[in-house]
């Protein structure tokens, strides 16, 4: 037996289940979760508790199965990176092969368990959900395009509206419109934590827009997305699933995110380093919120609609 195969097995015994859940990136599976119970609960009818509970499982493991493949295939810039070189991979805790067995595996179960659980047509979202992610996104635009983030950010756009269709079998304008609430917060979201962030996606040759075409550049985008993010979302405020409390969270929000970008956008990258990117963090930290509370504010008003004090 080699030297690098007794590494390799001792490296996986060293392995545990908090390593191979890792691999399903639960921070973003928990927003997953959120938005498509979100949609479940906001589409008209209902589902039986235990089919809507089988439903977000469901979805919950499909959104894992995609971070897994994701680890497996970017587990060369993962290395590279600060904030992702403790991932299992890069760390030595998971072998590539057992990651892509496990996204696999749990792609062809979270597909087919969700179709025999409600529909087909919920089936088939979350089925091209892992495909964007993994093929479109991963392979394809991450390393190609400084709009990597923009396109790709579909791919975590897409569980309200699978919540949706999982209860009604079809897509509708209020499920489209929670689908481009998270795609438009997408970019703003993950560009002001680029701004802060050192070398990473340099150093690992990810074409990140701040890499290719510098910070100004990234800030002028950041208060583009955000004012036309701030369109979609006060006019959900006026569909079937908004009412007085989503538009009043909604307006709320969207004056200090629109703040937030306008005050970002008239910096300098010299006031930027003299603060330590102050105001960048503030603003990632608000996207961070931003998201949740408009999605509560759709759950609340969902939970009031029948007793006549959600909606409109």
């Amino acid at each position: 037996m080699t030297d690098a195969s007794i590494h390799t097995q001792s490296q996986q015994q060293e392995a545990s289940f908090g390593d191979y859940f890792a691999l399903l990136k639960p921070r973003v599976m928990s927003l997953v979760v959120f938005t498509a119970m979100v949609g479940l609960l906001a589409a008209p009818g209902g589902l039986h508790p235990i089919e809507a509970f089988c439903a977000i499982l469901f979805i919950a493991i499909g959104g894992g199965a995609s971070g897994a493949l994701n680890m497996w295939y970017d587990s060369d810039i993962d290395q590279v990176m600060s904030r992702t070189k403790s991932r299992p991979i890069p760390s030595g805790k998971v072998t590539r092969e057992e990651a892509f067995a496990i996204g696999m595996a749990l792609s062809v179960m979270s597909v087919v368990m969700l179709g025999l659980a409600t529909n087909l047509v919920a089936a088939a979202l979350l089925a091209f959900t892992i495909f964007f992610y993994v093929v479109i996104y991963t392979m394809w635009l991450k390393r190609w395009t400084p709009q990597n983030i923009v396109i790709g950010g579909a791919a975590g756009a897409f569980p309200p509206m699978i919540g949706w269709a999982a209860v009604t079998g079809g897509i509708s304008v209020e499920s489209v419109l929670m689908f481009t609430l998270i795609f438009m917060w997408t970019p703003p979201h993950f560009w002001a934590l680029c701004l802060f962030m050192k070398s990473d996606y340099r150093d690992a040759g990810v074409p990140m827009l701040h890499v290719t075409h510098g910070r100004a550049s990234t800030r002028k985008h950041i208060l583009v997305y955000t004012l036309l993010l701030a369109a979609i979302a006060i006019g959900i405020g006026f569909t079937s699933v908004g009412g007085l409390i989503y538009l009043t969270v909604a307006l709320v929000l969207n004056a200090l995110f629109v703040l937030g970008a306008v005050s970002i956008w008239r910096r300098s990258d010299a006031d930027c380093e003299a603060d330590n990117h102050k105001r960048e963090k503030s603003f990632f930290a608000l996207s961070l919120l931003y998201l949740f509370l408009h999605f509560g504010a759709i759950l609340a008003e969902a939970a009031l609609a029948p007793y006549g004090l959600g909606g409109w």
